[in-house]
């Protein structure tokens, strides 16, 4: 079988695309997951979409093919060329073309009987026309109504189908913003590849390019939170490969602006509880019936939200809420710590105490989660503690290996 560039669907190649650029660039020989032809041809299609940015290794274990992108250089998303080639048959792209060219104008309104004499007479002139059955035109109309292209209109008793108007047109700098930064932006690269526009306006100091990968799964997620259904979900565990199937109701996606991994954050059943769930290993989703309790969910989730850090909604300490609270001294000069921490404290409040110093505290579900924010602080920080012990003795745990890895005194204690 010849080897395409074009694939069937995104599950097989998304997999491969993550060994490659995200968990631990395997070789050849190292990926069991599939046979090694099955490797040698999703790397030759991953390749062909993003050759510019492709390396690769040379390790004892074999060659390790990897993707490296420079976002500071790379103002658009390479990764969403793998959305961009999709395959199709050759009745599905001819039908596509015969059907928009008849169909020339949003004036043009015909029915399916008219429609399917008009494509006949169409593929006449061809020595040896491919016909189509009014079914199959039938399936390609519905398919491209529920596309938002086709427009299905009354005319008297009959049904008539015409072309959807053109959308109004977008400023490419609009599209260009919307790509890079928003979920599910692969939208915006569709839409901007209208457009004759060279690189971007605008560049990105943290540009969270992989999300890309989860678009798909991620517009599911949100059209079902829009419609209040519960989902059944096939999610991976990354230390195993383990696949397990659970039971949720979604109620809001959250982004980390630290790592730009997403979250859902949904209610589910069996553990009775809300938890987190990490988009990227997501597998599949499965649409299920409306619940009949998502206002009630939702309320939950609200009465948290105030009490969220991130996305961890138990702690050490189960359901109780973490007290935080840490003070910080600074120089005259730098009166840019305390701004920082009012730009930063999320759910936490900041007191001035007097000219230099000013103390932080929050009431958290999960206070180890707040250790990496807190750290960052760890040279001007003059006293910490926190109701989570556990949090408090890695916390000092990390202010002695400093002092070992600086070779310092006195560390003990301090």
């Amino acid at each position: 079988m010849a080897y395409s560039e074009l694939i069937k669907n995104f599950d097989g190649i998304r997999d491969y695309m993550r060994e490659f650029y995200l968990y631990g660039f395997k070789s050849r020989n190292e990926y069991t997951k599939k046979s090694a032809r099955s490797y040698d041809d999703e790397r030759r299609r991953v390749e062909s979409w993003l050759k510019d940015y492709m390396g690769f290794r040379q390790t004892p274990e074999g060659k390790n093919i990897f993707i490296s992108i420079d976002s500071r250089v790379s103002r658009h998303n390479p990764l969403y060329a793998a959305w961009k080639t999709k395959s199709f048959t050759d009745g599905d792209i001819t039908l596509h073309f015969i059907l928009f060219d008849i169909l020339h104008d949003s004036d043009t309104a015909l029915t399916l009987a008219e429609l399917s004499d008009e494509i006949d007479e169409y593929l006449s002139e061809f020595g040896i026309p491919r016909m189509f059955d009014e079914s199959t035109i039938r399936k390609k109309l519905k398919e491209y109504e529920a596309e938002g292209i086709i427009i299905r209109e009354k005319r008297g008793k009959a049904i008539a189908y015409r072309r959807a108007e053109e959308i109004l047109p977008v400023p490419s700098d609009v599209l260009d913003f919307f790509s890079e930064t928003a979920a599910c932006g692969v939208i915006g690269s569709f839409l901007l590849d209208k457009y004759d526009a060279e690189e971007g306006p605008f560049t990105f100091k943290h540009h969270y390019i992989t999300s890309a990968l989860d678009s798909e799964i991620l517009c599911s997620l949100l059209t079902a939170i829009e419609e209040k259904r519960s989902l059944s979900l096939e999610v991976i565990q990354r230390r195993d490969d383990r696949i397990s199937e659970s039971q949720v109701v979604p109620l809001q996606i959250r982004s980390s602006v630290q790592g730009g991994r997403d979250y859902l954050m949904a209610y589910v059943p069996q553990l009775e509880r809300i938890s987190s769930i990490r988009v990227d290993n997501i597998i599949s989703v499965k649409t299920g019936e409306a619940c009949e309790q998502y206002e009630q969910h939702r309320g939950e989730l609200e009465e948290m939200l105030p009490h969220l850090w991130g996305v961890s909604v138990l702690g050490t300490a189960g359901d109780s809420l973490e007290h935080v609270e840490f003070i910080v001294q600074y120089a005259e000069e730098e009166t840019h710590i305390p701004k920082r921490l009012e730009r930063e404290k999320r759910c936490g409040t900041v007191e001035m105490l007097d000219g230099n110093r000013c103390r932080f505290s929050a009431d958290v579900y999960d206070s180890i989660e707040m250790l990496p924010w807190i750290r960052t602080f760890i040279c001007r920080i003059i006293s910490f503690e926190c109701s989570n012990k556990a949090a408090e003795r890695r916390f000092q745990d990390d202010l002695e290996q400093m002092y070992a890895l600086y070779g310092l005194e006195g560390g003990e204690g301090e």
